[in-house]
Formats: C-alpha cells, structure tokens, sequence
C-alpha cells in the first residue's frame, strides 16, 4: 500500500499549547507589597553586588532603594539578579 499524505488542514492533527503570558502583573504586586510595608530587602546585582534597603519607588524599568546611611540608590531591572526580602527581626 503507498504512502499517502494527510488531507485537508495538515496541522488540524497538531494541538500546541498556548504561550505563556507576557506579564503575569505579579512583577508589581511584590515590589508595591514590599514598598507599602517598608520591608528591608537584599538586592543582588549582575556584577555581584548585594545592596540593601527599601524599595520606594518602582516603575517598569528601574526602582529606587532607599538606604540607611548610605546614598539612595536607582537600579535598572535589567541590572537585577535576583530580589529577596530580609526576615523582620524581633
């Protein structure tokens, strides 16, 4: 018997799944939950660094950390390895 191809739509058979978002909007909701609160965090730069402070400003492409005793600081996302908040000391 030969080969013959499918007929009709040849990706009918084909089920891909759906992309994932672009944004999830959950990028926001943690930075604001953090400024709101006044959480210290540690930001760890792509050069290494690790800086820390508070977030009080956020935009989509940089936010500002506020630091004790030491200059303020506006850091582009793209510069960001990684955000983590500190555990509250009693």
């Amino acid at each position: 018997m030969p080969f013959r191809p499918p007929q009709g739509n040849p990706n009918a058979g084909k089920r891909g799944r759906t992309p994932p978002p672009e944004e999830t909007f959950e990028e926001a909701a943690f930075l604001k939950a953090l400024g709101e609160k006044q959480r210290i965090v540690s930001i760890k730069l792509m050069d290494g660094q690790t800086v820390r402070g508070w977030i009080e400003y956020y935009d989509k492409h940089m936010l500002r950390l506020t630091r004790e005793g030491a200059p303020n600081l506006f850091i582009f996302k793209h510069e960001i390895m990684y955000i983590a908040e500190e555990e509250k000391r009693n």
